[in-house]
């Protein structure tokens, strides 16, 4: 693929309304939900851990820093939508590429091999957040010159999801991840992607009520309340 700056049009969203003294309200606001399910998964995690449900650092520490990183979306997203430029987008899309590598180790350490949780699993995390930090300043120092590539940064949030369907099929045993729960997060993403892509058409549809953008924010929150769920499920010793 050639180069992939970032298209500038993709900073101007349907709904600019404020409210509040918060200009572009509605995107801004519905960024709540990411913190809520962040704060949510971290109470869940603190639950499983005394009950033993967690065996190691290992095995819980993904999902402190996936449920954290979650959380983080929130201040970062709502930073950005206020005033949408290449400069704030950075910071929306930090906790968000932490959050994607940090559930790709997750999966990974609990489905292959359980001597990675004890062994490998603090080195398979750094290692993966680092490529998609790496990823994301790539692409903020090549936009600064003028030669923006996104490439590197779409590998870091796409190949998980090409990868992780074959990573359950190949290792089908699990102690938390559920394949019923992960692939509701798929749909719940799917939904995200669709609703942020017809971003105008859903405001036009809903009367000006509230935009695709802002009910994207909502579905993605949705997807990590499956991870939630899919935790819950887990300690109750329903998982495979």
């Amino acid at each position: 693929m050639p180069k992939l700056p970032q298209d500038q049009l993709y900073h101007l969203f349907a709904d600019t309304r404020s409210c509040l003294g918060i200009a572009n309200f509605g995107d801004v606001i519905s960024n709540l939900g990411f913190l809520i399910v962040g704060v949510l998964g971290l109470g869940k995690l603190k639950k499983l851990y005394f009950m033993g449900r967690f065996q190691s650092i290992g095995e819980i520490s993904p999902y402190i820093i996936f449920f954290l990183s979650v959380a983080f979306v929130a201040p970062g997203s709502a930073y950005y939508h206020a005033n949408p430029d290449n400069d704030r987008l950075f910071w929306d899309r930090l906790p968000m590429t932490v959050a994607f590598t940090s559930l790709f180790g997750a999966i990974l350490i609990d489905r292959i091999e359980v001597f990675l949780a004890r062994k490998l699993a603090g080195k398979l995390i750094a290692l993966l957040i680092f490529l998609g930090l790496a990823s994301l300043i790539y692409w903020q120092q090549t936009e600064s010159i003028g030669s923006g590539d996104l490439r590197p940064y779409i590998l870091v949030q796409f190949y998980p999801l090409i990868a992780l369907p074959l990573v359950c099929w190949l290792y089908p045993l699990s102690k938390h991840t559920s394949g019923k729960y992960l692939a509701w997060m798929y749909v719940w993403y799917a939904l995200a992607k669709a609703l942020e892509y017809f971003d105008v058409e859903i405001y036009s549809l809903l009367g000006n009520a509230i935009s695709g953008h802002s009910l994207k924010h909502l579905a993605a929150a949705m997807a990590v309340y499956m991870v939630v769920l899919m935790l819950e499920k887990a300690s109750l010793g329903g998982i495979r």
